[in-house]
Order: structure tokens, then C-alpha cells, then sequence
């Protein structure tokens, strides 16, 4: 086998685990190449040879993975995703086993699934039209302000920075948002909308229900409240259901479409995957892009009972349509 590891060593806490995993995936007769993402370099030159290779594995952050699988988008390229981030939120959502030589061992299996990822488009304060994929959510307001607030305690603090940031603005403003969905629009008020491809965040609690990576579909989430302590109420709520299925979460509000439009009363800041984006905007653009990416799962992935394909002869591995969704 043939394998490209492509490794962001700025990423979460240094960790040496992809070495590990490294050690544990490659057999006597395999090619392993390692190259570590230099400073200013793009995926696109990364990954120009990716067909040329059985097997590319992206490690890092959940901003570097999604780069790295925005680049892949459509190339049918088997891909595993290994968590070197401070959060690694895509990884837990394909939910599979986390040991560097578990994952090895399902690189060696080769079961994969096919799934989407979100395309976001906005116009930043100078006047340009910028596009960025998203794995996980992008979002405008409060959420977008906690993730540019956390990263200088990001190294020292981990994922508790994210809390440290939500505390300390307890009152976040509230924006008119006008969101069309699929061509419907509703008007809401709120400190955030989010467009989300997976809501599982930390501790496996799903913000919204039912949200997957593999149905074809975005999740549009709005916080309906003025009060940044009121968000402990969806907080409490999913310690009792984690799926958010039986009693929901209050205080927020779903809606589910392939094409969303979000238009705010005011200038808001934009986070996407976790990174702030600079300068604020007032209107941004989403959609889904179904069924993109070949990635690997393992046997206790949730999404193995919906269509989790092993490899198979060139001619056979290509699977058809998207999973439904769970």
C-alpha cells in the first residue's frame, strides 16, 4: 500500500502520535510518504499527486482536515482523518475508535464511507468574494466571537478556552437574521446563526438532532437568546439527552436545507470550523456539497449501519448515492 500523510505540526499540542500511527499502518513492501504543511502553503500543492497514492491520511486540527478534504472534494480519494488538534470535533463525529493503532488498523481494512461537506461564500470588508469549505459548522455573532477570543489560550488551556471566552461576554448582542432555506424565508432574532454539516461538540453532545455528515443536507442553527447564561439551559438539557431527540434544546432553532442564505441587521464577525475569520460581514451564502469524500471508518463508527463500503477492485469501489440520514 501506498500512503500520503499529510501532518500540520502547529497543530493542538504537538503530539506525536501520527508517528505512532505512522509505525503501526505501514507493512513490509508499503511506501509511506510524511510531508508536514509548511507556513503559507496551500492544500492544492499539498495534494496535487493525491490519485498517485492508495491512501491519504490528513492530520491535524479540524481547520487543517477540512482544507486538506475541501482540496480532495471529488477525487476519490480514500482519506483518513487523524485527530492533532486541540478539539478534533470531525474526528469524534465519525465517532470511530481513537488509539493511532486502531486507526492504522482500519486504514488497512479500507471501509469507507461516502460524506458531504459545506461550501460557505461571503464578501469581506474589502470588497472580495471569499470561499471556504466547512466539515463541522460556520456561524455568524456570539459563536464567532468566542472562537476569535479563545485563541490565545488555546495552547495553555485547550478546549476550556472556548468556555473561559463564552464567560467573559455574558450579554452578546442580538441581529435580525433573515435566512432562506431551500428557497423559504424566515426572519428570527438571535446572538447567532450557524450552518452546521455536524453538531456533535465537545463531550458527544449534538446541539441540533438528527444532523449528519452523510445525508445530503445542512443544519441552520439560530440562538434565540439576548442572555449568554440562558445557553446553559440547551447545556443542562443535553446532559439528560445527548441526542437532543427526546425534550430538544431550548433556546435554539433548526432548520434543514442544501442552500441557505443568512442576511443580519448589523455587521457580525464570521468563524469558520473553529477560525475566525477577519473583519465582520453582514450576508453570507452556503450549500451543501453531497456525498464529496471517501473517508475511512472502523467498526464502531455510527455511521458503519449506513452504508460504510470496503475496499473492493478499482472497478467495483466507487459507491453510489449518499447514506440516508440516520
Amino acid at each position: 500500500m501506498r500512503s500520503l500523510i499529510v501532518h500540520n505540526a502547529k497543530s493542538g499540542f504537538g503530539s506525536d502520535a501520527v508517528f505512532e500511527f505512522e509505525r503501526a499502518l505501514v507493512s513490509q513492501g508499503d511506501e509511506c510518504v510524511l510531508r508536514v504543511l509548511p507556513d503559507g502553503a496551500g492544500a492544492r500543492e499539498i495534494l496535487s499527486d493525491a490519485e498517485s497514492f492508495d491512501l491519504v491520511v490528513a492530520s491535524g486540527g479540524d481547520g487543517t482536515i477540512t482544507s486538506l478534504l475541501f482540496e480532495l472534494r471529488g477525487r476519490d480519494v480514500p482519506t483518513c482523518v487523524f485527530p492533532s488538534g486541540t478539539a478534533n470535533l470531525l474526528f469524534k463525529n465519525l465517532g470511530c475508535a481513537s488509539e493511532p493503532s486502531a486507526i492504522a488498523h482500519a486504514c488497512r481494512q479500507g471501509r469507507t464511507i461516502r460524506t458531504d461537506l459545506g461550501e460557505i461564500g461571503w464578501v469581506d470588508g474589502d470588497g472580495r468574494a471569499r470561499t471556504r469549505g466547512f466539515g463541522l459548522m460556520a456561524g455568524s455573532g456570539f459563536d464567532a466571537q468566542i472562537m476569535a477570543a479563545a485563541v490565545p489560550n488555546k495552547k495553555l488551556m485547550g478546549e476550556a478556552a472556548y468556555f473561559a471566552a463564552a464567560l467573559a461576554n455574558p450579554r452578546p448582542e442580538v441581529a435580525r437574521f433573515s435566512i432562506t432555506v431551500d428557497g423559504v424565508t424566515h426572519e428570527r432574532d438571535g446572538i447567532a446563526c450557524i450552518v452546521a454539516n455536524n453538531a456533535m461538540i465537545q463531550g458527544e453532545i449534538e446541539v441540533v438532532p438528527n444532523c449528519s455528515m452523510t445525508d445530503g443536507l445542512l443544519d441552520v442553527i439560530v440562538l434565540e437568546t439576548s442572555d449568554a447564561v440562558h445557553l446553559l439551559r440547551p447545556v443542562f438539557a443535553s446532559l439528560v439527552d445527548r441526542s437532543g431527540r427526546v425534550i430538544g434544546r431550548p433556546c435554539i432553532e433548526q432548520f434543514t436545507g442544501a442552500s441557505v442564505q443568512v442576511r443580519s441587521s448589523r455587521p457580525i464577525p464570521l468563524q469558520v470550523d473553529g477560525e475566525a475569520m477577519p473583519g465582520t460581514i453582514d450576508a453570507y451564502d452556503a450549500h451543501v456539497i453531497g456525498g464529496c469524500n471517501r473517508l475511512i471508518v472502523d467498526g464502531v463508527s455510527r455511521y458503519v449501519p449506513n452504508g460504510a463500503t470496503p475496499r473492493r477492485p478499482p472497478e467495483t469501489s466507487r459507491p453510489s448515492g449518499v447514506a440516508p440520514r440516520p
